[in-house]
């Protein structure tokens, strides 16, 4: 790495990829977006450094720059060094955690690719919170489920906000977009080799101790905050499974109810 180049002027053009976050946020999916990935905090930079993502730059104030040092070390990147003052102006926030990096992003293989060699995958749908998708990278990677498949209406798992909630383990798990109306999606999951499980608060669903996933092949349906699963979603899968609460309570926030089931899942593992 070379050494820290040092900036004074915010409109310098050096710092386009890091600019006005708030509103462009680089998604390739919005006019003038360049599909970057934005990693956020020593930790996640760490990880998006260690991740198979072409860094591009990095932004940071001096300390947090010298904390990743050795992390850089024969990183071909230009890194950027800043007042905590002068990185607000340019990324329209106070960045608490005083570092940035950008990286291009990486294909991975289709759905169907990626079931061969995974024992685990969760799907979902509908999920558009971009700090509740994070979560659930984060619980996937942490109680190792194998991969990601986003169904219709999930937001982008490499927004800046998914990224950081992460933890950046949103770099690290497989993950691929799943197009096709019900059961289409579940044939694919079945057809490899796995159950398909939807879960759901409704009573009719057998209790998720009781359904006995754990060591099997299991394709976990998820769904959005509020809506659940859709009907056809719960029609396509093999079995209904609930998750048993206390009077009162009828539901849990999407990346807490995956985590229950992850753990389940994995208990053998």
């Amino acid at each position: 790495m070379t050494s820290p180049i040092q900036i004074t002027d915010p409109d310098d053009p050096r710092l386009d990829d890091f600019r006005d976050l708030t509103t462009a946020d680089r998604r390739p999916d919005r006019p003038g977006g360049r599909g970057l990935v934005v990693a956020e905090g020593t930790v996640v930079v760490r990880r998006l450094l260690a991740s198979a993502y072409p860094v591009r730059a990095l932004l940071g104030v001096e300390r947090r720059l010298q904390e990743l040092e050795s992390d850089l070390a024969g990183l071909d990147a230009p890194s950027y060094v800043a007042s905590a003052e002068l990185m607000a102006e340019v990324v329209g926030f106070h960045l608490n955690r005083g570092g940035l990096a950008t990286a291009d992003r990486v294909l991975f293989p289709p759905a169907q690719d990626l079931l061969g060699s995974v024992s685990s995958v969760v799907m979902l749908e509908g999920v558009g919170d971009h700090e509740n998708l994070g979560s659930v990278f984060r619980n996937a990677a942490a109680l190792g489920i194998g991969a990601v498949l986003l169904g219709e209406g999930c937001a982008d798992p490499l927004y800046r906000r998914s990224v950081r909630v992460s933890m950046g383990t949103v770099l690290f798990v497989p993950f691929a977009s799943v197009s096709g109306d019900w059961p289409e999606p579940a044939d694919m999951l079945r057809a490899n080799g796995f159950t398909v499980v939807g879960l759901t608060p409704r009573p009719g669903a057998i209790t998720l101790r009781s359904a006995g996933l754990s060591g099997r092949r299991v394709a976990l349906l998820l769904g959005s905050e509020g809506p659940g699963l859709t009907e056809m979603a719960l029609d396509a899968a093999d079995l209904h499974v609930r998750i048993p609460m206390a009077n009162g309570v009828d539901s849990l926030n999407v990346a807490t109810a995956g985590a229950i089931a992850f753990a389940e899942i994995a208990a053998d593992r």
